[in-house]
């Protein structure tokens, strides 16, 4: 009678032992793929100029490892198309990607389409491409992109996301490329970059990135105009550089301007930019916590993480005032939102 009893046992015991089990989906923290980390692009070239980086106890370290230390789990780099000198070039770059990847740290490829700077303020077309015509400029800008991610690919590296121009607010490569003028044109270089980034790495997701993040009337003229014309991207990226006294409510337009992007796109939404600075410490560790917590809180889980802009910058580098650094190469306190 025993023998007979065990096999019903042992199936009772495991039918109770599954309904008392979690689901996974209970397990599974949401947040805990969320990114974390920094734009460092200025790195090697302020290690060349003698620049260090101290710990709060003042151990020299690495950057990258000094920021991983803190919490942080991702880095940005920016990629320029032929500048002079060579920083931000494809080979520093890979440099840089290299040390990122060596830390386990998740990386962002962030392109300017540029030989310098490309902001809102100016889209300036590389020296190279300036007398081609529009349909030159797109292949220029998939061959650019192509050249540049097979680079890394050959390296090892698999960037998890891929930006298709930096601070867009009015699109790039001006005028042709120029938003205002013509959003179809604008469009037109997006997909060429979409399509160039897909076919070496077809699963990064790609970028749109335009700034003040705070501003609703900006994302919802730009990403109608984008959908309209049929543009092809996977992420919404979004700057946000408050001041210390407006952060709170820049936070809260910013909040609800993620998702409203969620919303009306169904796309996820990063914010690839923040900075504050550096000497409104506390406001800042207190901005940092806020669109920490409320980017993880956006709708659908589709907060994907908040970057700061290169805040290893101190002692005034290149006139920027906006790093998380203090003058003896450590970082302050605003950092220690990352680690929370």
């Amino acid at each position: 009678m025993k023998r007979f009893w065990i096999p019903f046992i042992l199936v009772f015991l495991l039918i109770s032992c599954q309904k008392k089990t979690t689901p996974i989906s209970n397990i599974i923290n949401p947040t805990s793929n969320f990114s974390k980390g920094a734009d460092v692009s200025w790195v090697t070239e302020m290690e060349s100029a003698g620049v260090k980086f101290y710990s709060t106890a003042g151990t020299e370290m690495e950057c990258m490892a000094l920021l991983k230390s803190l919490g942080m789990n991702t880095i940005r780099l920016r990629v320029w198309v032929n500048p002079s000198p060579m920083w931000n070039d494809v080979s520093d770059v890979v440099v840089k990607a290299l040390r990122a990847k060596q830390l386990g740290m998740r990386i962002l490829i962030d392109f300017h389409y540029s030989d310098s700077w490309a902001d809102p303020g100016k889209q300036t077309k590389p020296l190279a491409w300036e007398a081609y015509n529009f349909d030159e400029l797109k292949v220029a800008l998939a061959n650019h992109t192509k050249t540049t991610l097979t680079t890394l690919k050959q390296s090892g590296i698999t960037p998890e996301w891929v930006q298709v121009g930096n601070e867009t607010n009015d699109g790039m490569l001006w005028p042709d490329g120029r938003a205002s003028t013509s959003m179809n044109n604008f469009t037109q270089l997006i997909n060429a970059g979409y399509d160039a980034v897909k076919e070496v790495f077809p699963t990064s997701k790609v970028i749109v990135h335009i700034s003040n993040g705070w501003d609703k009337n900006l994302f919802q003229w730009m990403f109608a105009g984008l959908k309209t014309n049929g543009a092809k991207f996977d992420v919404i990226g979004m700057s946000l550089y408050p001041t210390s006294t407006n952060w709170a409510s820049y936070n809260q337009q910013c909040f609800q301007n993620m998702n409203d992007m969620v919303n009306l796109y169904n796309k996820e939404v990063f914010i690839v930019e923040v900075g504050m600075p550096s000497n409104n410490v506390t406001e800042c560790n207190s901005f940092l916590t806020d669109i920490i917590d409320k980017t993880k809180h956006v709708t659908s889980g589709k907060g994907l993480g908040v970057l700061y802009w290169e805040p290893q910058a101190y002692n005034g580098w290149k006139g920027y005032e906006l790093g998380a650094f203090d003058i003896t190469g450590k970082p302050t306190n605003a950092l220690m939102a990352f680690s929370k």
